[in-house]
């Protein structure tokens, strides 16, 4: 039997949220949310839940803790109103970069996280491009990871970023399977950059891992926080001789004045984006452009709900809306 669809934005995303809802034909479902003077969070679901299948829209972004606590809040609500099942549609997982021990005494807090979302009652996680793929690991319930490639790649491809003119590039050796795969779909060339060695001098011998020269580069990350290693990362691969550089991510954090640092970069061209963290209008630029994901979310959530395999959408390719 399929249970009643519900769907709830908060208040991080919330337009991504709409999107969402729009892309499925349905609703968002009422709801009060507030917060007392001294901060802390007050939320109501305004119409019932019983029985119903339930689908909670919102990143961990923004200010990560009132966000993660937004969640948590609302899935303790859904449990004591007798939601069939509550599941949480997560499109950046706030804390996921925290995802091992490097140091003594250090915590690994996107597994604390992961077992807190657990243990609130969270049945199902729906996420896109997670930092690490051993974070669905952290959960002993379904975790659904979506890729943000085959509509970021459909941006290129429509502008003709393929084969020998083109070559993407990896910031650093952890993302060189990102490269390659998004060059894959380009049918280009990928290539690293030691961000160590660029860091130090941009013009360094040592800093380019591939061929550079004459060509279109397309530096790809899965986010952009403060955005200082894609600028450094573009300055010297146009120093080796790029004659164009887009930088793209899919997670745009653009934090500590990212969105100024990208701006002013002039060996940037272009910075694309997907809409998994919410832009506010002052930190965006005319070289920006966001790609939305909610048509990727809503396919889905329809065949999570009809248990159909989820692999075609890892491949296939969602026509995006594209702001610029």
């Amino acid at each position: 039997m399929e249970h009643e669809l519900k769907l709830i934005g908060l208040s991080t995303n919330h337009e991504l949220a709409q999107k969402i809802a729009d892309e499925m034909g349905a609703d968002l479902m009422p709801m009060t949310i507030n917060q007392f003077a001294d901060g802390e969070i007050y939320e109501r679901i305004l119409e019932s839940v019983r029985g119903a299948d339930v689908y909670i829209l919102a990143p961990i972004s923004g200010e990560v803790n009132d966000s993660f606590m937004e969640i948590m809040i609302v899935v303790d609500a859904l449990r004591r109103a007798s939601a069939h099942g509550i599941n949480v549609v997560m499109p950046y997982f706030g804390y996921v970069r925290q995802d091992r021990k490097t140091k003594s005494r250090e915590p690994i807090t996107a597994k604390m996280v992961s077992s807190l979302l657990e243990m609130n009652g969270v049945q199902r996680i729906l996420a896109i491009d997670l930092h690490a793929d051993q974070v669905q690991g952290f959960f002993d319930i379904p975790v659904d990871q979506l890729l943000a490639a085959p509509l970021l790649s459909d941006y290129f491809l429509e502008r003709n970023f393929t084969g020998e003119d083109t070559v993407v590039f990896a910031p650093d050796h952890n993302g060189a399977g990102r490269a390659r795969q998004f060059a894959s779909i380009l049918e280009a060339n990928w290539g690293v950059i030691n961000d160590r060695a660029v860091q130090e001098d941009i013009k360094s011998p040592n800093g380019i891992v591939g061929e550079v020269a004459g060509k279109r580069v397309i530096v790809i990350d899965d986010i952009i926080d403060t955005g200082r290693r894609m600028v450094t990362s573009a300055k010297a691969v146009k120093y080796a001789g790029a004659i164009d550089v887009s930088v793209v991510a899919t997670h745009g954090v653009l934090s500590d004045g990212a969105a100024e640092r990208l701006k002013n970069c002039d060996e940037i061209s272009q910075v694309v984006i997907t809409d998994t963290v919410e832009v506010p209008a002052e930190k965006q630029f005319d070289k920006l452009k966001i790609i939305t994901v909610a048509p990727l979310i809503a396919a889905a959530i329809n065949r999570v709900r009809q248990d159909k395999d989820l692999s075609g959408l890892l491949r296939s390719r969602i026509k995006p809306d594209i702001k610029i």
